[in-house]
């Protein structure tokens, strides 16, 4: 199966245009969202945007029904009311309003968790570590990767809002051994990269994120996922 990633958002609805396109030419056969659909430099105030941005997202969602999303940071940050860069107090009604349309227009709620799976490829905001799993998941689940992302996904806010967790995590800046090296495939956002690139058993995509100046830190293509060999290509 081929997965289409939507990498971090951060206030550009443009890219689920871009990813309708690619859909409809039959690019990839599903999609996986790695959210931080809120917040970016500057925008504190555009609250507009917000709300643009979140209806495309949820427009996005009615046009191809099987999406998956995986909660970011900046998400989250406003579902738990803890503050993070470039969060809007004016914006917190919106975004928590906005997110639960979103939620509304799933066919099922298990389609937005931190993590999700696709064959032999997990997916997640910033990536989970072996050591946050020997850490949070009981002993006799570990071995069992969906017994794995289930614990996961049913942590709250006191373990999720740490820089260990998978929505926090910065592989790209840590040596730190990932969950299932040389048996699954990790698909990441959360920290801004020049290119999509592959490093043990961890594809960085958050090349969509810009400098507080609005230029591009990344390339802005997406990336298309091969679920079973968890081989990648990116596309404009």
């Amino acid at each position: 199966m081929k997965v289409l990633v939507i990498p971090d958002v951060h206030l550009k609805p443009a890219i689920f245009d871009r990813a309708t396109e690619l859909m409809n030419e039959g690019a990839a056969d599903g999609v996986v969202c790695l959210m931080d659909l809120p917040d970016d430099f500057q925008k504190e105030h555009q609250i507009n945007l917000y709300e643009l941005t979140f209806d495309r997202a949820i427009k996005f969602q009615k046009d191809f029904p099987e999406t998956l999303w995986c909660y970011g940071n900046h998400d989250l940050s406003y579902v738990w009311d803890c503050l993070e860069t470039g969060f809007s107090t004016y914006a917190i009604s919106t975004v928590n309003s906005k997110l639960n349309r979103l939620k509304a227009a799933l066919p099922t709620m298990s389609q937005i968790a931190y993590m999700h799976r696709v064959d032999n490829v997990l997916f997640a905001h910033a990536g989970l570590t072996q050591k946050f799993v020997e850490t949070h998941v009981e002993e006799n689940r570990r071995d069992d990767v969906d017994k794995v992302i289930r614990a996961v996904n049913r942590l709250g806010r006191d373990v999720m809002w740490s820089e260990d967790s998978p929505i926090w995590f910065r592989p790209q800046y840590s040596e730190e051994p990932m969950y299932g090296e040389g048996e699954f495939t990790q698909v990441v956002g959360h920290t801004p990269v020049k290119a999509v690139f592959k490093h043990q058993n961890v594809i960085s995509c958050d090349v969509f994120s810009t400098y507080r100046d609005g230029s591009p830190i990344g390339t802005c293509e997406f990336a298309i996922i091969d679920s079973v060999t968890g081989g990648f290509t990116s596309v404009k």
